[in-house]
């Protein structure tokens, strides 16, 4: 039976465990931390192993820096405009840790937490974490779960991410998990330099949400002809490269659950599915070599890419008939969101 060990002490001398799950020859790591994914080893092509997610060794790497390297984000993923809503004719104001918006549930949210393990075998672990009434400026008391399970399919792994909530009250809800996947392995980085802009992403979106200045959604627009379309595969290079962006943090509207990431040099290929309405695509833009990450790597700008599967931005202050996320949860409901990453290689 997997037993959780030891991965550090919060500042307040809170303890934190590490529980290592198996398939195969794969090997995942999850910490009570942000019910963070700590490390995915995964074989290329020609079987050698490495770890294909961004994090730090230990625990004070993460204390230190917020990253949400491999997180359980919430309450609420990505940004709240003016960190605002009103709900059932209510109005809130949270704390605004963006600029003026909220992000990924204010500046303690869901991420900066030390979760309890409630269940685990050695393929699967499921975490609990109670969030008051009141926290971060969210009304209800919620109680949300998140679940891994590891599983070993023909020709790769299956990892499984599952996100369950109830409250005692109306509330925004909306999770998502943060890791930044490195499928050239993370061995690698340092011989492979802006490695993730040549992996070939496939996302079927006709839709993206362009944003204004503070990256609030203005409203979908079509991909078509633009650095956002996916739907036939391309490597994010070819808009970064030509100067149309400096890097993708942009929501995908999904018109289906699905999308596909695989690094040509490596072989390693991942495919998502999930019953999200967004994919937030994100290529580690804001990495500048300050961070030293596992192994003492300075992680830079193009080291990796997050697919976060998601409600949309800002989902909370979009008129039901214009968005298809309704990210509120009443008492009489259970919030459920999963997300399925299988592993191969091409």
């Amino acid at each position: 039976m997997t037993k959780p060990t030891p991965f550090g002490q919060l500042p307040d001398g809170t303890p934190v465990e590490v529980v290592t799950l198996h398939a195969g020859v794969a090997e995942a790591r999850v910490i009570t931390f942000g019910a963070a994914l700590q490390s995915l080893v995964l074989p290329d092509r020609a079987g050698h192993l490495d770890d294909v997610v961004l994090g730090h060794d230990d625990l004070s790497g993460y204390v230190a820096h917020r990253k949400n390297f491999g997180a359980t984000v919430g309450r609420v993923a990505n940004r709240i405009a003016k960190g605002q809503f009103t709900l059932d004719g209510q109005s809130y104001q949270l704390p605004q840790n963006n600029g003026p918006n909220t992000l990924h549930g204010g500046p303690e949210g869901f991420d900066r937490r030390n979760w309890r393990i409630i269940d685990l075998t050695s393929a699967s672990v499921t975490l609990e974490l109670t969030s008051p009434d009141g926290d971060q400026g969210f009304p209800g008391a919620v109680a949300v779960r998140t679940r891994y399970e590891m599983q070993e399919r023909e020709g790769g792994v299956r990892l499984g991410i599952t996100y369950e909530g109830e409250t005692t009250a109306p509330t925004p809800l909306a999770m998502t998990h943060h890791s930044y996947f490195a499928l050239a392995g993370h061995g690698s980085l340092r011989d492979r330099p802006s490695s993730a802009l040549e992996y070939d992403l496939e996302v079927p979106a006709s839709r993206y949400l362009p944003t204004d200045e503070h990256q609030i959604p203005l409203g979908p627009a079509p991909v078509g002809a633009t650095p956002f379309d996916f739907r036939e595969g391309r490597r994010c290079a070819s808009a970064i490269r030509a100067g149309a962006l400096e890097g993708y943090d942009h929501c995908l509207c999904l018109d289906v659950g699905r999308a596909t990431l695989a690094d040509p040099v490596s072989g390693r290929r991942m495919r998502l599915t999930t019953n999200q309405q967004g994919l937030q695509v994100y290529t580690s833009n804001a990495f500048d070599g300050s961070i030293a990450g596992k192994s003492g790597v300075l992680y830079q700008p193009y080291d990796a890419i997050c697919l976060e599967p998601q409600a949309w931005p800002n989902a909370v202050n979009i008129a039901a008939d214009q968005c298809p996320c309704d990210v509120i949860l009443r008492p009489s409901d259970t919030y459920r969101s999963v997300i399925t990453l299988d592993f191969d290689t091409i």
